[in-house]
């Protein structure tokens, strides 16, 4: 009866979240390939930007969970990256192929595209972006330059990455929706100038009270405090 009760549930968890790998075009026409993580009858999209050197399998862990809290998610691969987690990034090879440049800024525009596709294609209630190291710069960045786009943006580790002390400060200052901003211990020095320049009354902020980690691996369960993260992610996203 127990082995009948699991294969049962088993299905049931089948037919609500559902994985496949989907390729769209960036703004410029390269193609990129992202891991589309479905929760049937969600009406929020989380979108998930990597970090630098990376490919969307930082996401293999974390995209299941916001599956499951209900939110359907789609982790890309950025031109600017590599791998992780025996996931390779597509998309730059293709770039690197293609002879494009793969510095992180060029990535924006990857995230400007995946922001469009999502909204066309699965016509979502809320979208919300969620960046980690460089990208989550560029999820702040957006914010503020698409103001109207987007119903949150979440940036894990973010910092003034592209050579200048005020590039993703001047965009935050426009920033009109709900953010959350956090990263490891030692790193807040890195965005506070950023995070005091969102105008808004619903920013949120979270810096655990241990070492914590980089960028969205900080949720991973191979670290002991992700348990903090996870409770201040459920909690800002409970909000939106």
């Amino acid at each position: 009866m127990k082995t009948i009760l699991f294969f049962v549930l088993s299905l049931s968890s089948l037919c609500m979240f559902a994985q496949k790998t989907i390729d769209f075009p960036s703004k410029d026409g390269l193609q990129i390939t992202a891991d589309y993580y479905e929760t049937k009858g969600s009406e929020t999209f989380i979108l998930l930007f990597h970090q630098a050197g990376w490919s969307r399998g930082e996401y293999k862990e974390i995209a299941p969970k916001l599956n499951a809290l209900g939110y359907s998610c789609l982790a890309i691969d950025q031109r600017s990256g590599g791998a992780v987690n025996s996931v390779t990034n597509q998309t730059n090879q293709r770039a690197v192929a293609a002879e494009k440049e793969t510095k992180y800024l060029d990535a924006f525009q990857d995230i400007e595209a995946t922001v469009a596709y999502v909204k066309k294609t699965y016509t979502p209630k809320k979208v919300i972006i969620w960046g980690s190291s460089y990208s989550s710069s560029l999820v702040l960045k957006y914010a503020g330059d698409h103001p109207d786009n987007i119903d949150a943006a979440m940036a894990f580790s973010p910092g003034e990455y592209f050579g200048k002390d005020d590039f993703i400060k001047n965009s935050a200052a426009n920033i009109k929706i709900p953010t959350f901003i956090t990263s490891a211990q030692n790193e807040q020095d890195n965005w506070a100038a950023i995070n005091e320049a969102i105008p808004t009354t619903t920013k949120v902020s979270y810096v655990p009270a241990t070492k914590g980690n980089h960028g969205s691996r900080a949720l991973w369960e191979k670290f002991d405090d992700n348990d903090g993260y996870w409770s201040a992610v459920k909690a800002f996203l409970k909000n939106i």
